[in-house]
């Protein structure tokens, strides 16, 4: 957990899962000294020659050094007798660094290039943290044997927790599926509580599996997937210089490659991902930063899928919906006011507005059937659901967020010092 944090009470009940070993990668974690002393700050996952890598990243155009890498290497062929990696630290973004955070980059991937024996285009790496600081790449680079050193398979859960920044908790989930009478496995780390809104995937997520997959197909997939789990969350609407998705797909499997050729596999594979992928993006939005409530917002009946989707966003990065949210208050006001912002089509005297099951407005005007009280015991629940049906359109779209409260400020505050 984060320095002087208290756990966030959406935290999954039963703490960090039991992830399995995927065969074909390994993990290490260290502490660097970054910014806090004695705590896990810098991890390596090394990935076995022959691996499929597929990423999508954030678009913003203030994006990091590492970010800017990566997404250059993701093009560059790679040779299939080497391995990879991924490398990540927490405690600074290397982002508005200039030429020295190139520098960085560079000076990491060649000392671990070095020391893992494999080609620089296949290191990729992620940083996370404060902007606008020099990366104290001195002490990444002494702590780089360590790493190699201590590599293990069952080393996951410590390389969870040396990607946390203002988290309260390590992010994991895992699956398995059966394709033609063999398991694939996959699992997955992710790190993320502010900053947090789609542009990309979002804040850094890792994920394995031992699955046969060309790299084609496996990028379509994370990015088709991306679009309606880790684009359709947002925390405090601001999209991160870092945000970064990698997977790693070490073809370890019995099972057949998954190919276009066998739709049925490549579809229960792609259910497993989206599984993972759709867990850990529940899991960022409910370590929200000072969240209290974690919300589902249903659109229908929308003109176009964009439109469904721009409303659900408009109504979950509205800090009056959300403080309201926080505050117990079932202001369905807000909710039109979000609605009517969004630039999306909406026909005021066509949209009915539901808190869970209970009929909030419909026909340009509160419902004859509302009843405030139950609305009000309803927003006491710690999860939520808001529906809107537009009436307009055959489109839908779900996004999910949490409340705003004074614990956001708080933390954001003082999140230098």
């Amino acid at each position: 957990m984060s320095e002087n944090l208290k756990l966030s009470p959406l935290a999954p009940k039963t703490g960090f899962p039991k992830l399995p070993v995927i065969s074909g990668v390994t993990f290490s974690s260290h502490a660097a000294g970054i910014k806090y002393k004695n705590r896990l700050d810098i991890m390596l996952a090394s990935i076995s020659p022959g691996s499929t890598i597929a990423g999508v990243f954030t678009r913003s155009s203030t994006r990091s050094n590492a970010v800017l890498d990566c997404q250059e290497k993701l093009d560059i062929p790679k040779n299939k007798e080497k391995g990879f990696a991924f490398f990540v630290n927490s405690g600074n973004a290397n982002a508005f660094t200039g030429e020295a955070g190139n520098q960085s980059v560079k000076s990491i991937v060649k000392v671990l290039s070095e020391i893992i024996k494999i080609p620089k285009s296949h290191i990729f790496t992620s940083s996370t943290g404060v902007i606008g600081e020099p990366l104290p790449t001195e002490k990444i680079v002494k702590s780089l044997s360590s790493l190699k050193n201590s590599l293990s398979e069952i080393k996951i859960s410590d390389a969870a927790l040396a990607i946390m920044t203002t988290d309260t908790f390590p992010k994991g989930s895992q699956t398995s599926v059966i394709i033609d009478g063999k398991k694939v496995t996959i699992c997955g780390i992710a790190k993320g509580s502010g900053m947090i809104a789609p542009d990309m995937a979002t804040m850094l997520v890792y994920i394995f599996t031992d699955a046969k997959i060309s790299q084609p197909i496996l990028q379509k997939l994370v990015s088709n997937i991306s679009a309606k789990t880790f684009n359709c969350i947002t925390v405090d609407g601001d999209t991160s210089t870092s945000d970064t998705l990698l997977i790693a797909a070490t073809g370890k499997s019995e099972a057949s490659e998954l190919t276009s050729q066998k739709p049925l596999a490549l579809k229960k594979f792609q259910g497993g991902l989206e599984k993972v992928m759709l867990d850990l993006s529940h899991q960022v939005v409910k370590d929200g930063e000072g969240a209290t409530k974690f919300i589902e917002i249903n659109v229908s009946g929308a003109k176009s899928k964009k439109d469904s989707w721009k409303i659900g966003m408009s109504i979950a990065n509205s800090p009056l919906v959300k403080t309201a949210i926080a505050g117990e208050d079932p202001n369905w006001g807000r909710i039109v006011m979000a609605i009517g912002k969004s630039g999306a089509i909406a026909e005021r005297d066509k949209l009915k507005i539901y808190f869970g099951n209970i009929l909030v407005a419909e026909n340009g005007w509160e419902s004859p059937s509302y009843n405030e009280k139950l609305a009000a015991d309803y927003m006491k629940k710690q999860d939520l659901i808001i529906s809107i049906d537009l009436g307009i359109g055959r489109f839908k779209s779900t996004v999910w967020t949490c409340d705003l409260t004074h614990s956001y400020i708080s933390i954001n505050a003082d999140y230098r010092s």
